[in-house]
């Protein structure tokens, strides 16, 4: 019984051991939080002005730019998939991959041949196990993303726009990351960033989540719209807009990605802690049960020993 007294307590300081680590690492990410979600609001309202700005001279123009008009006939899309580079998030990543994968089945069966952009280990892990071709891959920043990692990722998906298919380009560009929705909801979402998405703006939606659809609006309501003056020409301001569009997007969509990490490293360390103290218990309980076994069957050999002796003393006498 000494024995298994010894195993369970080697467990339970194991279990205890391990319960510091998952609550130090359930601190850390929730002060993460904090500084994610400020980021996320603070990109934001630049990232949503700068899509109307975009929306804008593509939709009070003439001019047929090639990141902003449909191509007839789109054979290649490039995905670009946002996980994270460590684990212990529970499904964060793997929902992430999942939406990818939907979206990748869904333009196959469009006839397009699809592109894969990912950023983070895990998604390289994934593509790499199964033997996948990746494009481009980006690891070592997804828990604190900065604007110069978000240009580094937007250079050449911008470059794969601007080629022709036949080259190696592209003529559609999405993004599949996990959105922020508050510390106990976070989703896998799929987006088209380009060529923007005018003819849902047209119905009055908003697809790209990010103030696409508010010129329109307002022309159904019957407000007056802006108007705008394009220097040097509506053609040169797309072409100065578009790549910081791209640049904001992906980085305002790193920023989610990574509030949305943290939020999902702090749950599921916080059920990782709760399932160490649970464990605990167990644990205690058996190591008592067992020491009050060891204890009575102490008392009954004593109990025992003392009546064989009294037993042999009547004997002799």
């Amino acid at each position: 019984m000494g024995a298994q007294i010894r195993v369970y307590k080697r467990r339970i300081r194991s279990v205890t051991a391990t319960k510091k680590i998952t609550k130090a690492m359930e601190m850390i990410a929730a002060s993460r939080i904090i500084k994610a979600q400020r980021q996320v609001a603070a990109s934001s309202p630049y990232s949503d002005e700068l899509t109307r700005a975009v929306t804008a001279v593509a939709t009070g123009s003439n001019t047929k730019h090639p990141l902003t008009t449909e191509a007839e006939n789109p054979t290649r899309a490039a995905v670009l998939l946002v996980t994270s580079d460590r684990g212990l998030a529970g499904g964060y990543s793997s929902n992430a991959i999942k939406a990818a994968e939907r979206l990748g089945e869904q333009l196959r069966a469009e006839g397009k041949d699809v592109r894969s952009y990912v950023v983070g280990r895990k998604a390289v892990a994934y593509y790499s196990f199964r033997e996948r071709d990746v494009a481009e891959a980006w690891t070592g920043f997804s828990d604190s993303p900065q604007y110069s990692d978000a240009k580094a990722v937007a250079a050449p998906l911008i470059e794969a726009l601007q080629q022709d298919t036949a080259e190696g380009g592209v003529d559609e560009l999405h993004i599949v990351f996990t959105e922020f929705i508050s510390m106990m909801t976070q989703n896998p979402v799929a987006r088209r960033l380009l060529p923007l998405t005018l003819d849902g703006a047209e119905a009055g939606a908003d697809p790209a989540g990010d103030g696409a659809g508010a010129a329109v609006e307002q022309r159904q309501k019957g407000e007056a719209l802006p108007l705008f003056e394009f220097e040097p020409s509506a053609e040169g301001v797309l072409d100065a807009l578009l790549p910081r569009y791209v640049e904001s997007r992906i980085y305002n969509a790193l920023l989610q990605a990574a509030a949305s990490e943290h939020a999902a490293r702090r749950r599921a360390m916080k059920s990782a802690t709760d399932n160490a103290e649970d464990l605990i218990k167990s644990l205690t309980r058996l190591a008592n049960a067992a020491r009050q076994a060891d204890i009575t069957q102490e008392i009954s050999e004593i109990v025992g020993g003392a009546s064989a002796l009294a037993d042999a003393n009547a004997g002799s006498d």
